[in-house]
C-alpha cells in the first residue's frame, strides 16, 4: 500500500511530476537518471521497470490526473448531455472516495440485535405454519368439486386424484429452492436472486393477483354456502366485503395471533371432515351401491360425446384447484423453523389427496347426479343425506369459517410480498412500517383488502369469472417454481441446498404445467384475456415503480426540448420538480460486497446495479483484516471502474473485520442502506453461514 507522504524513493507516481535530466553533450552513451520532482525538490529514481505497486496506478491515470483527492468533481466525459438546458452534472456523477473503517461498538451491537430478531421471527412450526396455507388448500373443496364435476361427470373421483398426486412433482422442486433461499416472499425473491429484476416482477405481479384471487374467491364462496342455506339480507358481494373487512381487523392483530387462530380454523375443518367421512361411509355400508350405478350410467350417457380419457384430462386441468395454497407456503417461509418447510409440504399434501378424492367419491356416491351438477352445495347435501340436519349445518357452518381462513392465508402472503417489494424500493417505505403494539404491517394489509375488493367488483362480483382466472393465475405461479430451479441449478450452483433434483425432473414438471395451462384454455378461451387483463395492469404498475427514474428522465427530456414552457407561469416549476425528483431518487444509496479484486467480477456487479438499481450513488465494500490484507489490485480496478460508469459515483469502503451477517448488519447501520439493498456473489458450499441470516441479494455467481 503506498504511502502519503512523499518523501521517501517510493513516492507514488501519480503523485509525482517526472523528468529526464538534460545532457550537455548528445554523445553521451549512458542517459543521464530520471529525477523525480517532488515539492520542486529533486531526487533520483531507479531507472529500472517501476514495480506493479507502482506501475498498476499509472494505467487509470488517462482522465484521473485532475481527479480531486477528496473526491466529488464532475467525472469528465466526451458524451454529450441529453437536456439541453441542464448543467452536465445532472447526467454524470462525481468521483468517488476511498475509504477505511472501523466498525463502532454500537453499531457492532445493533447489527448482532438485528440478526438476533430475524432469528426470533423464525416462530412458526410445523403445524402453525401448515395452518395458515391449511384453510386454503383444504378449504379448497367447497368451489373444486362443483367446478371439476361440469367437466369430468363420474370420473371427477379419478380426475381429483391424479390432479392431487402431480404435486408429487413440485414438491422437491420447492424444497430444493426454499433450501437454496429460505427468505419470504417467493417466488418473487427466488426469481430476484436468480435471474433479473424484471423477471421477479412479473412473478410479484402473477403472485399477488393470486393471493388477492386467494382472497376474493374464498369470501365470496364462504357467502355463496351461507346464501345457499339462509336466505341473506344482502347481495354477495356485500357479505365478500364485510368478510374481507372482519380478516382485515383480525389480521391487524398481529401474525403470531393469525397463526394460532388459522390452526384452529384448520382443527375446525378436519374434525368436520373425518365425521363427514365416517357418516358417509356407514351409510354407503347400509345404502349398498345403488346410487352410485344409477349415477355412472347417467353420466355415461350425459357426456357420450367427449371421450373418456378428454373428461378425466379436463378434470384433471381443473381439479388443480383443490391444490391453491401451496403456491402460499413459500411466501412466509423465512418464519417457518429450519427444517421444517419439507414437512409443511408433506402435511398439507396427504390430507389433500384424501380430501379432494374421497369427497367426490361419497358424492358421487350418496348424491344424485342431477343435483351434483345444478350447482348446490354439494358437501353439504351430501352430508344431510348421510346423517341429517344436524351434520348439514356443520358442514355449512365449517365451510364458511375454513374458507375465511383462506382469506387469512392471501392477506399474510400479501403482506410479506410488500415488505419485500418495499425494501427492494419498488414499493414506498409506509409499507414496512408497523403497528406499536401488534407489529402488523397496517399499510400492507389495507392496501391489499382494498385491491382484492377491486379485483373481485371489476370482474362484475361474479364468482364464475373470478374463479377462472384465479386457476390459470394459480398454475402460473405454480410454473414458476420449476423456472426457479432451473436459474437456481444454472446461475447459482455453488449454494448449498437440500435436495438436489435432477434436471430432467424439473423440466418434466416444467412441461407438465405447461400442459395443464393448456388444458385450461382449451376449456374456456375467454380467462386467458380476464387473467392477462389484471397481470398487465399490476406488471405496468411494478415496472413503473422499478423505471421511475428512467420515466422522469424522459418527462424532463420533453419538458426541456420546449423552452417556452419554462416561461409560462404554470409550467415554469415543472422543470426543478422533476429535476429535483431525479436527483433525490438517484441520491439513495446501494451497497456491493465484494471479496475479490477480479475486474471482471467487479464490473458485472456494477453492471448489474446500472441495470437494475436507479442509483448514481454505489459503496463497493470489502472487509478485510490485518493478516490478510487488501488484494493488490483493488484500489486500481476502483479506479478504472469509477471511470468506466460516469453516470455512479462508486466509492470504494474497506472494512477492518470479518465478513459475517452481524458486521454486515452492523454496517448498514453506518451507511444507513438497508441489507435488502446489499449485494453480494453467490456463496460456496463451504460458506459458514445461511443466506437468511444477510438478508443481502446475490446478483453474480
Amino acid at each position: 500500500m503506498p504511502k502519503e507522504a512523499p518523501s521517501e524513493m517510493h513516492t507514488p507516481r501519480d503523485e509525482m511530476e517526472l523528468e529526464y535530466q538534460t545532457a550537455e553533450s548528445p554523445w553521451i552513451a549512458i542517459q543521464p537518471p530520471m529525477l523525480a520532482r517532488v515539492n520542486d525538490q529533486r531526487y533520483p529514481l531507479d531507472v529500472s521497470p517501476p514495480s506493479f505497486e507502482s506501475a498498476q496506478h499509472d494505467i487509470v491515470l488517462r482522465r484521473q490526473r485532475q481527479r480531486p483527492r477528496a473526491g466529488g468533481g464532475l467525472k469528465s466525459t466526451a458524451v454529450p448531455s441529453r437536456f439541453l438546458n441542464l448543467p452536465s452534472t445532472f447526467g454524470f456523477s462525481g468521483w468517488g472516495t476511498r475509504s477505511r473503517i472501523t466498525l463502532e461498538p454500537t453499531e457492532l451491537s445493533r447489527g448482532e440485535e438485528d440478526i438476533q430478531r430475524a432469528r426470533r421471527a423464525v416462530s412458526l412450526g410445523q403445524f402453525t405454519a401448515s395452518a395458515l396455507a391449511g384453510n386454503a388448500v383444504l378449504g379448497s373443496v367447497f368451489y373444486a368439486l362443483p367446478a371439476v364435476v361440469l367437466v369430468s361427470g363420474v370420473y371427477s373421483p379419478i380426475s381429483l386424484f391424479v390432479a392431487s398426486c402431480v404435486m408429487f412433482l413440485w414438491r422437491p422442486i420447492m424444497e430444493e429452492v426454499a433450501s437454496a433461499l429460505p427468505i419470504s416472499g417467493a417466488p418473487y425473491t427466488y426469481l430476484l436472486n436468480v435471474s433479473s429484476k424484471s423477471l421477479a416482477l412479473i412473478g410479484a405481479s402473477l403472485l399477488l393477483l393470486d393471493f388477492a384471487a386467494t382472497s376474493v374467491v374464498s369470501a365470496a364462496t364462504a357467502v355463496s354456502y351461507l346464501a345457499g342455506e339462509v336466505t341473506l339480507p344482502f347481495p354477495v358481494v356485500v357479505g365478500a366485503l364485510i368478510i374481507l373487512l372482519i380478516f382485515l381487523l383480525i389480521s391487524l392483530s398481529g401474525i403470531r395471533d393469525s397463526a394460532r387462530l388459522a390452526l384452529t380454523l384448520l382443527s375446525i375443518h378436519v374434525i368436520t371432515m373425518t365425521v363427514l367421512f365416517i357418516a358417509s361411509t356407514i351409510a354407503w355400508a347400509k345404502r349398498g351401491n345403488t346410487q352410485i350405478k344409477e349415477n355412472w350410467e347417467e353420466g355415461r350417457l350425459n357426456f357420450s360425446t367427449q371421450p373418456t380419457a378428454r373428461q378425466i384430462f379436463n378434470g384433471v386441468c381443473i381439479g388443480v384447484l383443490g391444490l391453491t395454497g401451496f403456491e402460499c407456503v413459500p411466501s412466509y417461509a423465512a418464519c417457518i423453523k429450519p427444517g421444517r418447510f419439507r414437512l409443511v409440504l408433506r402435511n398439507l399434501h396427504f390430507p389433500a389427496i384424501i380430501l379432494n378424492t374421497f369427497s367426490m367419491l361419497f358424492v358421487l356416491a350418496h348424491v344424485p347426479l342431477p343435483t351434483v351438477l345444478g350447482g348446490a352445495n354439494v358437501l353439504s347435501v351430501l352430508a344431510q343425506t348421510v346423517a341429517g340436519r344436524w351434520l348439514r349445518v356443520w358442514v355449512v357452518v365449517d365451510a364458511v369459517i375454513t374458507l375465511c381462513g383462506g382469506v387469512l392465508t392471501g392477506i399474510l402472503g400479501a403482506c410479506e410480498l410488500f415488505d419485500r417489494l418495499a425494501r427492494d424500493r419498488l414499493l414506498p417505505q409506509l409499507f414496512t412500517r408497523r403497528l406499536p403494539v401488534t407489529h402488523s404491517p397496517a399499510y400492507s394489509i389495507v392496501v391489499f383488502v382494498a385491491f382484492s375488493f377491486v379485483v373481485y367488483a371489476t370482474s362484475g362480483a361474479n364468482l364464475g369469472v373470478t374463479s377462472k382466472m384465479f386457476s390459470l393465475v394459480w398454475l402460473a405461479v405454480m410454473t414458476l417454481f420449476p423456472i426457479s430451479a432451473l436459474l437456481l441449478k444454472f446461475n447459482r450452483g455453488r449454494l448449498t441446498r437440500t435436495p438436489h433434483t435432477p434436471l430432467l425432473l424439473v423440466l418434466f414438471t416444467l412441461a407438465v404445467g405447461a400442459v395443464i395451462i393448456g388444458g385450461n384454455i382449451a376449456i374456456d378461451p375467454s380467462i386467458v384475456g380476464y387473467a392477462a387483463a389484471y397481470v398487465l395492469v399490476i406488471a405496468a404498475v411494478f415496472f413503473f415503480t422499478m423505471e421511475k427514474v428512467r420515466v422522469l428522465h424522459a418527462l424532463l427530456w420533453a419538458y426541456d426540448q420546449y423552452s417556452v414552457l419554462s416561461r409560462l407561469p404554470w409550467t415554469r416549476s415543472w422543470g426543478t420538480t422533476l429535476t429535483a425528483a431525479v436527483r433525490h431518487l438517484r441520491t439513495q444509496p446501494v451497497c456491493v460486497l465484494v471479496r475479490t479484486d477480479e475486474i471482471n467480477v467487479l464490473f458485472h456487479k456494477l453492471l448489474y446495479v446500472s441495470q437494475n438499481e436507479e442509483t448514481s450513488c454505489l459503496k463497493l465494500v470489502h472487509f478485510y483484516d490485518d493478516e490478510v490484507g487488501i488484494p493488490s489490485e483493488m484500489d486500481a480496478n476502483w479506479k478504472i471502474l469509477d471511470e468506466a460508469f460516469p453516470e455512479i459515483t462508486v466509492d470504494l469502503i474497506l472494512v477492518q473485520g470479518a465478513f459475517t451477517p452481524s458486521n454486515v448488519a452492523a454496517l448498514g447501520h453506518r451507511l444507513g442502506i438497508p441489507t435488502t439493498l446489499m449485494f453480494m456473489s453467490c456463496p460456496g458450499p463451504d460458506f459458514p453461514f445461511s443466506i437468511a441470516d444477510f438478508g443481502t441479494r446475490i446478483v453474480s455467481m
